[in-house]
């Protein structure tokens, strides 16, 4: 199994912080890699939050192919952060050339564009660097979103924070996903590491999607551009979120309906009976086989776990007023957050959603037997 960790806080944080919070929990991942997606940065990005920030692994090579092309399209660097690593890696880590993080100014071209075709141009400028670099194995990118960092890779969480000195003071961070091991179902491959992005959409799943198959064609088939790549069977998760969203126009509260819909004695029970019916038969496709336990961040800041109904994969919130975290363990949620009221802990069932909202002022639930909040 992975282990899971996020928190969101009021102040920015290191993300050593939750990567010892993972390192807690070691005895349920086996150290064979890490991923972390960073959100509303602190430090040097806090003043570049409409800047995208482009997050990777580039060789010498890569590294000069790519500064030709975001130039060619008129990208100008607006900051830079050096991560420079030992020429002789820890066991078990990859030798690698340059881990890129970089914010740049937008082309001037850019200006009077809507903020819809902005973001659709960032997509699709990300999966072209990727078909760049798997074309000729030199550049590996994980991010290109303003206000965002990713980082990934292969080993020992804690050995790859001590390698990248992640520790730094500007590196930080109020929202942070963590997640231990690589994922299990396909050869390690970077792009198969968790948590998935897509267009301000953010997940990470405890699991294996059993459904995986079906939902990947299904997926493929929207013709949505985004839609692709699936080395791991858990991405679909931010996939079905951003489609959740942007394309049916529906809430947080829906996914979760999507996902695993009602059984007929609750449905035929619910105040939105009708709508959801025609919900389960329309995205049946879409739903998941578990075990999972699934956490998410929104474009708005919102963080989220859900579980599938065989609550086969351990989950639970907690935390106080402007720092409240996710975790796959409760000895993460301790470290973490020793001097919280454990009383308020909650661990969301297969009919749960737990919220934290951008105040991170409480944990909100809401259950699928709840009316939905629906658009008009």
């Amino acid at each position: 199994m992975c282990r899971l960790f996020a928190f969101t806080s009021e102040e920015p944080l290191s993300p050593i912080h939750a990567l010892e919070a993972l390192d807690v929990m070691r005895e349920g991942h086996d150290g064979s890699g890490v991923g972390l997606f960073m959100r509303d940065l602190g430090g040097p990005f806090e003043d570049l939050k409409d800047c995208p920030v482009l997050s990777g692994i580039f060789t010498e090579e890569g590294l000069r192919r790519l500064d030709l092309f975001l130039m060619d399209l008129g990208f100008m660097t607006k900051f830079k952060m050096s991560i420079r690593v030992p020429k002789t890696p820890p066991e078990g880590i990859p030798e690698r050339h340059i881990y890129l993080i970089r914010a740049y100014e937008c082309p001037r071209s850019w200006d009077d564009l809507p903020q819809e075709e902005k973001d659709r141009k960032l997509l699709e400028i990300r999966l072209q660097i990727r078909k760049m670099g798997e074309e000729k194995n030199d550049m590996i990118v994980f991010s290109f979103w303003p206000d965002v960092i990713m980082i990934k890779e292969i080993g020992d969480p804690m050995e790859v924070a001590n390698y990248l000195k992640l520790g730094r003071d500007d590196l930080k961070a109020r929202i942070i996903m963590a997640q231990g091991r690589q994922n299990t179902n396909y050869g390690i491959n970077l792009y198969a590491c968790h948590p998935f992005f897509l267009e301000g959409f953010a997940t990470m799943t405890n699991g294996e999607n059993t459904a995986f198959e079906p939902i990947k064609d299904y997926l493929l088939s929207r013709g949505i551009t985004g839609y692709q790549g699936y080395q791991s069977d858990s991405e679909v998760f931010a996939h079905i979120l951003h489609y959740t969203f942007n394309t049916l126009g529906l809430g947080l509260e829906a996914y979760k309906h999507i996902l695993t819909p009602l059984q007929e004695d609750k449905l035929g029970e619910h105040p939105n009976e009708d709508f959801l019916r025609q919900l389960k038969m329309t995205c049946r496709r879409l739903i998941i086989d578990g075990p999972n336990c699934v956490i998410g961040c929104l474009p708005d800041n919102r963080l989220f776990m859900v579980q599938d109904r065989k609550k086969l994969r351990p989950g639970i919130v907690g935390g106080k007023p402007g720092l409240y975290a996710f975790s796959s363990e409760l000895c993460g949620l301790d470290a973490f957050i020793p001097d919280r009221d454990k009383t308020k802990d909650f661990q969301p069932m297969h009919l749960d959603t737990a919220i934290v909202n951008p105040d991170r002022q409480e944990v909100i639930t809401c259950r699928q037997t709840q009316k939905l909040p629906l658009p008009h």
